[in-house]
């Protein structure tokens, strides 16, 4: 008898747990009676299901991901007015350099993502650069994100003779977005922050400082007429940009579209390897590869651990797998300093079984010119020579100084003489009679 009850009380407990789910998706169900998945179903979907649902919802093109990002308030004056029908007038240069943002875009506007940061940011480097990571200032600030010297190493942008991290994609990026986060809390406001990062934080604070004690506001437009031109522009051109990308059909500019995914992989640089031997193991053209490179400054890629390499991310698997099956030197380059003042580029040409001219190229030597003493240059391998990776310490330390080859210089003022002739009454001329001197 007690067995025949247990069996009932829990034959009735499973029907209870079986009709609980149906239950529970009745309750849920919408009062319309439109169709819609049980808990039940939606748990049988498999994960790739669900995110293809979900994907649906992403943006495609990396240009809707920062219009939907926008997060500045908006500036609306003349000068705002005037960049962007200067856009409008020309509507090929956006077009160009959006073509030559594509690679670095979807990087950019991630980071800014992870960081919390408006989007619209991701827009500076066509005012700074045009998005040439090969731009240099008259002020010496280079790459996308313009870095001067001094504000590159304050943010760990190393800068030696093999390469400088001021022009590569990954870290210089890091190192403006952390900077244009300093500036922000620093003045609690965009405008401020792309003002000073234009024109200098001291710069900024000054003006800010002179306005106060004058009883003046200290927004952009109310320190605007403190500003250089530059950095008085600076702010409206981002707008203009903004406002185009916006709405590019209303200034007639057609953008590119760009993948809303990752352009380029970081792959680990194992050991010294020439840039064209990187760039033939992962199939792209040594042009290509320096563009998703550009920090590196010599024809072969040094450093530890914290070197990368950028490859396209169909690019990185033949890589590997043409590394796996490499059978030569991955570096063809060795370093050789300079001990003494007397030394010629044909005699290291001829030491190290190469051409002047490669030596020339490799350490961007100027014609007519010679290394100083304790310069330190690149030299192709020798069979003699040590083939080991390039030490840190000489990374880090290495220079080159030029003179002027004086030697040359005599030999060609002695063939000027050479060539003087002697006049009937003995005076001697020169070939050149013009009358006029060249003024110094």
């Amino acid at each position: 008898m007690h067995d025949t009850k247990r069996s009932i009380f829990t034959l009735a407990a499973l029907a209870l747990l079986a009709a609980a789910p149906l239950c529970q998706a009745m309750d849920a169900a919408p009062a319309s009676g439109a169709l819609a998945a049980t808990s039940y179903e939606r748990s049988a979907l498999s994960p790739s299901t669900m995110k293809l649902d979900a994907d649906e919802y992403r943006e495609t093109d990396v240009w809707g991901r920062i219009r939907s990002g926008y997060a500045i308030p908006d500036l609306n004056n003349a000068l705002v007015t005037r960049h962007a029908q200067a856009y409008a007038a020309h509507p090929g240069n956006l077009s160009r350099i959006s073509g030559r943002a594509s690679p670095y875009l979807y990087h950019v506007v991630s980071e800014l993502e992870k960081r919390g940061m408006p989007t619209e940011l991701a827009l500076l480097p066509v005012i700074e650069s045009a998005f040439n990571p090969q731009a240099m200032s008259s002020a010496n600030a280079a790459g996308l994100w313009q870095f001067v010297p001094g504000t590159g190493k304050d943010f760990d942008l190393r800068q030696n003779m093999f390469k400088d991290e001021r022009r590569g994609v990954v870290a210089s990026t890091d190192a403006a977005l952390s900077y244009l986060q300093r500036l922000y809390t620093m003045f609690g406001d965009w405008p401020l922050a792309l003002a000073a990062y234009n024109w200098g934080e001291g710069n900024v604070q000054r003006a800010i400082k002179k306005n106060q004690e004058l009883g003046k506001p200290t927004d952009f437009d109310s320190l605007a007429e403190l500003m250089p031109a530059e950095t008085r522009n600076y702010v409206p051109k981002l707008q203009a940009v903004k406002n185009v990308v916006a709405n590019p059909s209303q200034y007639g500019v057609t953008l590119p579209a760009i993948d809303n995914q990752p352009y380029f992989t970081t792959v680990d640089k194992t050991s010294d390897i020439d840039l064209a031997i990187a760039a033939q193991l992962a199939e792209m053209s040594l042009d290509e590869f320096k563009a998703l490179n550009p920090q590196f400054k010599k024809p072969v890629i040094i450093g530890g651990e914290r070197t990368k390499i950028l490859l396209p991310t169909e690019n990185a698997e033949k890589f590997h797998i043409n590394l796996a099956q490499w059978g030569h030197a991955l570096s063809t380059w060795t370093t050789h300093k300079i001990t003494g003042a007397r030394v010629t580029i044909a005699q290291l040409a001829s030491k190290f079984g190469t051409t002047p001219e490669v030596i020339r190229q490799a350490n961007n030597i100027p014609p007519q010119s010679r290394l100083k003493a304790g310069s330190t240059i690149l030299v192709p391998k020798t069979s003699a020579s040590n083939h080991g990776d390039i030490a840190e310490n000489i990374i880090e330390n290495a220079v080159v100084a030029f003179e002027a080859d004086r030697g040359k210089a005599k030999r060609n003022a002695s063939r000027f003489k050479a060539k003087a002739t002697t006049s009937k009454n003995g005076k001697r001329i020169a070939r050149n009679t013009s009358s006029k001197r060249k003024q110094r």
